[in-house]
């Protein structure tokens, strides 16, 4: 299975465009949005292209190809508008043999783990594109679509095969990997 996990579009229609394209090339069998998909928050400044309309338009039309975990960011409204659930904490998942557990970050993350926690922890929230190996679990980020921090590039991961590509928005060239075999 190939998944697409991205995370923290911010309500920019811009760089939700970009990841559409990045979508239609590496054409995956589901994607995986780790939260904070319409609205920028009280933290961050207002994302190139602000239009949460255009980006509910956008991934409306690929809503039975997405998996969705709440962000700090996300709320009831929004679930009015999307097509496909928002709203829970965590997901599960079990994909090629890997156990994988997606959540945002603000609540479940490295610091504060979810229950029996093994395998991978996928968390956005940072926008900081990152890889940290602990005892039970590794730690990864795909960063973020629209406002990257830290000096890190506008991103998103594919997984597939058990290999974790973070690729740069633009180019969609991979600048980071991670096996998990």
């Amino acid at each position: 299975m190939k998944l697409l996990i991205a995370s923290d579009i911010h309500g920019s229609s811009l760089y939700c465009e970009q990841l559409m394209e990045a979508y239609k090339e590496e054409k995956p069998d589901k994607v995986l949005f780790l939260g904070d998909i319409l609205y920028h928050g009280p933290r961050n400044d207002l994302p190139d292209v602000y239009d949460t309309k255009a980006v509910v338009k956008m991934l409306n039309s690929i809503a039975d190809q997405i998996l969705c975990v709440c962000g700090n960011c996300d709320c009831d409204v929004d679930q009015m508008v999307l097509y496909f659930p928002i709203l829970s904490d965590y997901a599960l998942l079990y994909i090629d043999g890997v156990t994988i557990y997606a959540t945002h970050g603000h609540v479940y993350n490295q610091n504060n783990r979810l229950p029996g926690m093994k395998g991978i922890l996928l968390c956005g929230h940072t926008h900081v594109p990152a890889i940290e190996e602990y005892e039970d679990f590794t730690y990864l980020n795909p960063g973020s679509v629209s406002i990257p921090k830290k000096g890190s590039k506008h991103s998103y991961m594919v997984f597939e095969n058990g290999s974790f590509l973070w690729k740069d928005l633009e180019t969609r060239q991979v600048y980071q990997e991670y096996v998990t075999r």
